[in-house]
């Protein structure tokens, strides 16, 4: 008994040994988390019931004043856009990548290219498509391409400003085209003045204005710039310096229809047949049609989504690396035996490789929704001043009420304990899921 007794006090003795060694290992972390974080969500959460000056104690008014208040309501909703889509799009393009990326032999380059933005800080990543939606085509990329494309189909005139001058033969038609004030005949050269165009503008290949010379039976005349740099010239007048509008259509219109048409040569001379007796000339709205500027990336109405692509284009390569991870510890079996039992490449992918990524799938998900809703620094930096108020989420009101030109600690204290709130549940099913993972 004695002896049994001595070997109990030994284990005991040793087992209180060994919890006291693991609480000297955990105590610094420990002394950390709760200076870190136990520490920073208390004090949230205490200052949230006092006012902007921490004196006086209001309870729960600050959480009222976030259900009253237009702008966090605005941030609330733009992060409920960005939970739905940001970790849905990424998650989906991180699946597609990674699913592809097996069966190509370049694979392994392709998918550090994908993974390389997650290298890249949020704060280089925001000033680097700041520029790419940046308005003018010249700097923005995102649209040098739209108006390329844009141009290719529908491209603008050369002389978007174009106008006629004073005692013009050229007046108003309606709708931005200007036609002649008389019908022209055979026979005849018609003048057709226009001003508003800088020289440096007219596009390259332009000449001098030539003088139309009147051919029988045929209409000719001069489209040009009647304009003589440094002053002097003749109103109306083809004079030596001025230069022709190449490439201007015109078209002769009787009786509401167009029954010739012609196009000026390089130095604004044109020529058009008989059948333009009696019509009168018109250059038409697409001759003067405004350059395509593109799309407003980082207007009101574009800038969440625009900021969202940004993201995805930063995490979409996270998401392929741990599911190409999970697929790699698929079953090839499985997916051999469903190709030879005639599944096509699309069957096996809903049916055998979605399925079997799904906990892959869930936990990639879950942290990029856990991601998104602290997302700050992106919509900070991209989202120009005049439209933060529209591209608004929680992360970034709690700065702004907290640290802005009228800052309010409560409020932003309140904010704080709101976003936290919504963020715990998510982390719980991450962990359930964990947890489930583990025991399996």
């Amino acid at each position: 008994m004695e002896s049994r007794a001595r070997a109990a006090h030994t284990v005991t003795a040793e087992a209180r040994r060994r919890r006291l060694v693991a609480a000297a290992f955990l105590l610094p972390a420990l002394v950390l988390l709760g200076a870190l974080v136990v520490h920073p969500i208390g004090y949230s959460l205490y200052r949230s019931l006092f006012d902007r000056s921490g004196s006086a104690f209001v309870g729960a008014a600050n959480y009222r004043e976030i259900l009253g208040n237009d702008a966090i309501r605005a941030a609330l909703r733009n992060t409920a856009v960005w939970v739905v889509l940001a970790p849905v799009t990424a998650t989906a393009l991180g699946l597609v990548f990674a699913v592809l990326t097996e069966r190509v032999r370049w694979g392994t380059a392709f998918k550090l290219l994908v993974f390389m933005p997650m290298a890249i800080s949020m704060l280089a990543a925001g000033i680097i498509f700041r520029l790419v939606y940046d308005h003018d085509p010249d700097r923005g990329v995102a649209n040098a391409v739209w108006v390329g494309v844009h141009d290719t189909f529908a491209q603008s005139s050369a002389f978007p400003k174009a106008r006629p001058g004073r005692d013009s033969p050229l007046a108003d038609a309606g709708g931005g085209a200007f036609a002649t004030r008389e019908p022209v005949r055979a026979g005849s050269a018609v003048l057709l003045p226009l001003v508003g165009v800088a020289p440096e503008a007219l596009p390259e290949g332009t000449r001098t204005a030539g003088r139309a010379e009147p051919v029988p039976g045929k209409v000719t005349g001069t489209v040009w710039q009647d304009f003589t740099r440094g002053g002097g010239g003749t109103v109306n007048v083809v004079d030596p310096t001025e230069r022709g509008l190449a490439g201007i259509r015109v078209e002769a219109v009787r009786d509401g229809r167009v029954v010739e048409t012609a196009t000026a040569r390089a130095d604004g001379t044109f020529t058009l047949s008989g059948k333009a007796d009696g019509a009168v000339l018109r250059l038409p709205a697409a001759n003067f049609r405004e350059a395509y500027g593109g799309v407003e990336w980082l207007g009101p109405s574009l800038v969440t989504p625009a900021v969202i692509g940004a993201y995805v284009w930063m995490w979409a390569g996270f998401a392929m690396v741990l599911i190409a991870a999970g697929l790699a510890a698929v079953p090839r079996e499985l997916l051999e035996a469903a190709r030879v039992d005639g599944a096509s490449e699309w069957q096996v992918f809903r049916r055998i490789t979605v399925p079997l990524l799904a906990p892959v799938l869930a936990v990639v998900f879950v942290t990029l929704v856990i991601n998104v809703m602290k997302i700050f620094d992106l919509v900070f930096v991209i989202a120009p001043g005049a439209v933060q108020d529209d591209a608004n989420v929680l992360a970034l009101q709690l700065y702004r009420t907290s640290f802005g030109t009228d800052a309010d600690p409560g409020l932003g204290s309140a904010i704080a304990v709101l976003l936290l709130v919504l963020v715990v549940p998510v982390m719980l099913v991450n962990i359930r899921r964990l947890r489930k993972e583990r025991s399996r």
